[in-house]
């Protein structure tokens, strides 16, 4: 029997999915630790010594749901690479991107793992976090390069000098970023939730907060740089969108992140700032592929299809 072929626009839908769970797995995550669900299931893969599956209390049925939701986000992105060896034409490029999604998912599990037998050791909750980011962009990746059509390729939509500004606010982002981890593995919610005590930096909170916060308005300075470069120039009108949204996010995140720090860190607040975050990077990835441009005819089916296309 010949195997079904996918439509362009089918596959791109795919990808959209996929990046989507993938942004809410940070966010749940979070909350497992917010709500002291860290350790609800003190062993991996299976809940606990006597069981697989446990939700016989909140915290091991908060636990136990995100591990589940790692598994639906783990069957979206196999479904994007099937659905890449599906795709008609079939692309190299998407196939490639989908499998480093799969990568990155099978790392987050041995990440996970070690979280748990390390009794959430903040070293590997920041790195549970960092490789989500980086899974993210990944994903946003794979998403718009599955909407140009076949015989379509990016090439570069900027000036030198723009772009150089573009990857400094991307790497001070980073940074700021990491910084943020740091913050978390030295602040009060560790994710325990029976009293024993975590490991945690040892770093003064004040401090690392310090830190967290210059690096921040730095980033911010140096996308008001970006902007003031921007104000004359001819490059202003393909980034002015995603560079407002990216403004907007961060004064927003910097904003909530000193509301937190003065009010003693709120969980709900906590919640917030990681979605933020996370939102935050994810307009960051955006604003870089916005310096890009489409070039190219297509070509085949992916012709014939064109005026199917929506891009987003």
């Amino acid at each position: 029997m010949r195997a079904p072929r996918l439509r362009p626009p089918v596959y791109r839908a795919m990808t959209f999915a996929a990046l989507v769970l993938l942004a809410c797995i940070v966010v749940t995550g979070a909350l497992v630790r917010l709500t002291d669900s860290g350790l609800g299931c003190s062993d991996w893969p299976r809940c606990n010594e006597e069981k697989l599956i446990d939700v016989s209390s909140s915290h091991a049925a908060i636990e136990q749901i995100n591990r589940l939701f790692t598994g639906l986000v783990g069957l979206a992105v196999i479904l994007a690479v099937a659905g890449s060896l599906l795709r008609a034409p079939r692309r190299r490029d998407l196939t490639w991107l989908s499998l480093s999604l799969v990568a990155g998912v099978i790392g987050q599990a041995i990440v996970g793992g070690i979280v748990v037998l390390t009794h959430l050791n903040p070293i590997a909750v920041q790195q549970h976090f960092l490789l989500s980011m980086v899974i993210l962009a990944a994903a946003v990746v794979l998403h718009r390069r599955a909407t140009l059509l076949d015989g379509e390729r990016w090439v570069r939509a900027v000036e030198r000098s723009t772009m150089l500004r573009v990857w400094v606010v991307a790497g001070l982002t980073a940074v700021s970023i990491v910084t943020g981890t740091v913050v978390t593995g030295t602040g009060p919610h560790s994710g325990q939730h029976d009293g024993e005590p975590v490991q945690r930096f040892g770093f003064a909170i004040t401090s690392v907060a310090r830190v967290h916060s210059i690096s921040v308005i730095v980033t911010v300075a140096a996308l008001l740089a970006l902007i003031w470069h921007l104000r004359r120039h001819a490059d202003r009108e393909r980034l002015e969108n995603s560079i407002s949204g990216f403004l907007f996010l961060a004064l927003t995140q910097g904003t909530v992140g000193y509301v937190q720090y003065f009010s003693d860190i709120p969980v709900a607040l906590v919640g917030i700032h990681v979605a933020l975050a996370t939102s935050l990077w994810l307009a960051l990835v955006y604003l870089v592929v916005a310096t890009r441009r489409v070039v190219g005819t297509p070509s085949g089916e992916a012709g014939e299809i064109a005026a199917d296309v929506v891009k987003v």
